[in-house]
């Protein structure tokens, strides 16, 4: 059965036969996918990175409004990729999605920048030294901009979820594991997303430095303009790979094979669980599509929804067919568990984007306010900031590759050196100090403008470099190096096979959730500040944002404490791995993916197990 299983698979793929196998996938698709997903984040970081001074000094919208406006765009455009991965999973497949996500994100872009050239879609300049005369946008012009947002919102729902899941099954022919090669498996599968990750770095700080730049000193019209060519030639480089890709088929909608796991199991709520596991249903003719690295196997948490897999009368029709909505595998009851066992910790992270999510808002504005000459002539535009926090990424990530792992691997025995939830938790404690240093920073800033008599003179400069927020940058940077890569290689490897780009829908679903609770703070914070103590207001040096700062400190220290709790409580998932020795002979070997001890045989093969996941 599993033969005839991986023979539809090949035929799927487009493959004739074993030996034409490496015709199709591997590095030589690497420059396709990885030129695509530059240009995409390059044209995306370039697009967003200095909206917030497009909103308040073009179209001149009061801070507090701005910033709520980007955060819940953020917010949307990281929950349309749940319903992307839902649609590729289902019945569309990755590289259409991403196709038709790329092409509805270029109209966006192509809006925006028509509304930056077109005088008629602008207020007015402000006359110099009226601030407080300068006309807001009009109704229409708030309706293009909100309209060409949604659109890059909705975009973004077809490539976010889809490009890391669709470039890992590049990789899926040659990371399959075979007897004795459990080393290269590993680290060919664990180095797909550290290279990913560092050409979106990569991207980034190309894009916040050429863009912005272009943005602040030549115009917004060009400066959203390069974007969209960039765009565009990411489009034209993923389709002209076509040829080379694996396409796997999608398996038809995993949310709904999760409801009916939840049905079958509410409906025989009333029905004991058998203690022996072994009398609850398989059925590896049924799970085949879904279990090509293995079936998954018991586990004695969340036993309520073991129901699902009992048999009683009537859960099969006439012709001997299990009902879905009566009858689900002990295969797809593991399914559901571990998206439930996953939902805590995924939970844990929603706050370090809620705790970043002012990078791109109030530290913008405050770098707008500080000195930002660093040479004779040369001044560094204040969304350029993000450049220390995409450099120290690039290095933590470099450094944590090849220093780092090394050494934890001789300590740990673990052959990516520490577990993800370990790398994660990391991200979340580096994180909060970043906001410490920010509240002191922002509090030596208000003291150098009471000093110099600027209180009351908002577009002033503080004489006082901008080079102070390097330092906080550079820590969110370091700590996204942790978090980024701990958690997607997390949801990965505990998501259930069939939920690939499900699973990279819940690593933007955490973006979007953290960007509403920011704006949900922010709100929260302006409405119980107004008055003479207002924190949030667009005179920075009259408002308490330290306040604002040390506030987000106190939650992640709490939530740090949550996430701990979590991680220690976590059981990992087991799976059924079917290997073929040399002899032919078939046999299974039960893997636990937890944290093994390094005397535990079974490390060795865990590791091929984790990157043919991939």
């Amino acid at each position: 059965m599993a033969e005839e299983d991986d023979s539809s698979r090949w035929h799927e793929h487009g493959e004739g036969d074993a030996g034409e196998k490496k015709k199709q996938g591997g590095f030589k698709t690497m420059p396709f996918i990885l030129a695509n997903d530059f240009c995409d984040r390059f044209a995306t970081i370039g697009f967003n990175a200095n909206l917030i001074t497009y909103l308040t000094q073009q179209l001149h919208l009061p801070l507090v409004e701005a910033s709520n406006t980007l955060t819940n765009f953020h917010g949307l455009s990281n929950l349309t990729p749940l319903v992307g991965g839902l649609v590729a999973d289902s019945f569309a497949g990755r590289f259409w999605t991403i196709t038709f996500g790329s092409v509805i994100y270029q109209l966006g872009m192509v809006s925006l920048t028509v509304s930056a050239l077109l005088p008629s879609l602008r207020p007015p300049p402000c006359a110099a030294g009226e601030q407080a005369a300068c006309s807001r946008a009009t109704a229409w012009s708030l309706l293009v901009l909100h309209l060409s947002l949604l659109c890059t919102s909705i975009g973004t729902g077809g490539t976010r979820p889809c490009v890391m899941a669709f470039g890992a099954d590049q990789f899926e022919l040659d990371t399959t594991p075979r007897h004795g090669e459990a080393g290269a498996g590993a680290k060919r599968g664990w180095s797909f997303f550290n290279l990913y990750f560092f050409g979106v770095e990569l991207a980034k700080l190309a894009a916040i430095t050429l863009v912005v730049y272009i943005q602040e000193n030549v115009g917004w019209g060009w400066g959203l303009g390069v974007p969209t060519v960039a765009m565009l030639a990411a489009v034209a480089a993923f389709v002209s790979g076509y040829p080379m890709y694996v396409k796997v088929a999608p398996g038809g909608s995993p949310f709904t094979r999760l409801a009916q796991v939840a049905v079958a199991a509410f409906r025989k709520r009333n029905v004991a669980v058998p203690c022996d596991p072994g009398h609850l249903y398989q059925d590896r003719k049924l799970d085949a599509g879904i279990s090509t690295a293995g079936r998954l196997l018991h586990t004695n948490q969340l036993t309520f929804f073991d129901r699902a897999a009992i048999v009683t009368p009537g859960d099969f029709d006439s012709s001997g067919v299990p009902r879905p909505w009566r009858l689900s595998t002990v295969h797809r009851v593991e399914d559901f568990k571990s998206i439930i066992r996953m939902l805590p910790i995924w939970a844990a992270t929603i706050l370090l984007v809620t705790s970043a999510s002012h990078n791109h808002s109030f530290a913008i504005q405050q770098a707008r306010t500080m000195d930002r000459r660093v040479a004779a002539g040369l001044e560094i535009p204040p969304a350029t900031m993000l450049i220390f926090s995409n450099a120290a990424m690039l290095g933590t990530l470099a450094l944590y590759d090849r220093v780092l792992v090394p050494r934890l691997r001789r300590l740990t025995g673990r052959a990516e050196g520490v577990t993800h939830l370990q790398r994660t938790g990391a991200g979340l404690a580096i994180s909060t100090v970043s906001n410490a240093v920010s509240a002191v920073v922002e509090r030596a800033r208000k003291r150098a403008a009471a000093r110099h008599g600027l209180l009351d003179r908002p577009g002033a400069t503080v004489p006082m470099s901008v080079l102070w927020m390097a330092p906080q940058y550079a820590i969110h940077g370091a700590a996204d190096a942790f978090m980024d890569v701990g958690r997607m290689e997390f949801l990965y490897d505990q998501a259930p096979e069939s939920m690939r780009s499900s699973a990279a829908a819940l690593y933007w679903l955490t973006t979007s959730a953290g960007s509403y609770m920011g704006t949900l703070l922010v709100t929260t914070v302006h409405e119980r500040t107004k008055g003479e103590g207002e924190w949030l207001q667009d005179n920075l040096n009259r408002g308490r944002l330290d306040r604002y700062y040390w506030l987000v400190v106190t939650l992640q220290v709490i939530n740090l404490v949550y996430f701990v709790i979590c991680a220690k409580l976590y059981t990992y998932k087991k799976l059924e791995v079917v290997d073929q020795e040399s002899t032919g002979e078939r046999r299974e070997k039960h893997v636990e993916l937890q944290p093994l001890k390094d005397s535990d045989e079974k490390d060795v093969e865990l590791r091929p197990l984790l990157s043919s996941d991939l």
